[in-house]
């Protein structure tokens, strides 16, 4: 079995559970991504064990934390509900007594200042890792450990083409690739993981320049 230091002594954190802290503040990151950091909004719902004993291991501070931009290793992850309320940003945490498929699950809605919303549901998988499981009602699976490029789009030929070859034109390379859809021919979801990050530039080249996607972001 293949494995790295990081599996062996975990991610420098606050808090003392990697899945319940670290693990946490990882997805909720994925809310500050996906809006560009312009967090107006979050309904986080915690289920499993991290509804369980979230409050003691600090579970619902260290997702807050991550929805405000913050990392596993930062002193200010106690101070997170404060900070939100500080900064104006709506949160509220809700401990579900629903059964998840994984233990460590939680949901998140995220609304930027923009009006953009986004819903998704992560698992912490241990050692500080996370896995995506499904965003905007669209069953995907990806880790978040490279740059990664979701594309929602028509289910139709040539756009998967399309959007490669915009890649391809700017240098980026593709590491990692999987394509999602709910049903034939109807909508579908591209996960791009790639070697380098994404940028702005490229994100609105290839919604605007590729017919049939319907929306497009970058973690």
């Amino acid at each position: 079995m293949n494995c790295s230091i990081f599996d062996i002594i975990g991610p420098r954190m606050i808090g003392p559970s990697s899945s319940h802290t670290a693990g946490a503040v990882r997805i909720g990151q994925i809310a500050n991504k996906l809006v560009n950091g312009r967090v107006k909004r979050a309904k986080i719902t915690l289920f499993g064990s991290f509804s369980e004993t979230g409050r003691g291991h600090g579970t619902d501070m260290a997702i807050v934390a991550g929805v405000l931009g913050m990392d596993p290793d930062e002193g200010g992850i106690r101070y997170s509900k404060l900070t939100a309320h500080q900064q104006g940003i709506d949160v509220s945490i809700d401990f579900s007594k629903e059964e998840a498929a994984h233990p460590n699950t939680a949901s998140v809605y995220v609304q930027g200042d923009d009006g953009q919303e986004y819903t998704y549901i992560g698992t912490s998988i241990g050692g500080g890792r996370i896995e995506i499981t499904s965003i905007n009602d669209m069953d995907v699976g990806f880790t978040c450990e490279y740059p990664t490029l979701i594309v929602f789009h028509k289910d139709r030929p040539g756009i998967i083409t399309r959007v490669t070859a915009a890649l391809a034109e700017r240098k980026i390379n593709i590491a990692f690739m999987k394509v999602f859809r709910s049903q034939k021919s109807q909508g579908a979801c591209m996960v791009i993981e790639t070697d380098s990050n994404i940028s702005e530039e490229v994100l609105k080249a290839i919604e605007n320049d590729v017919d049939g996607i319907t929306e497009v972001c970058s973690i």
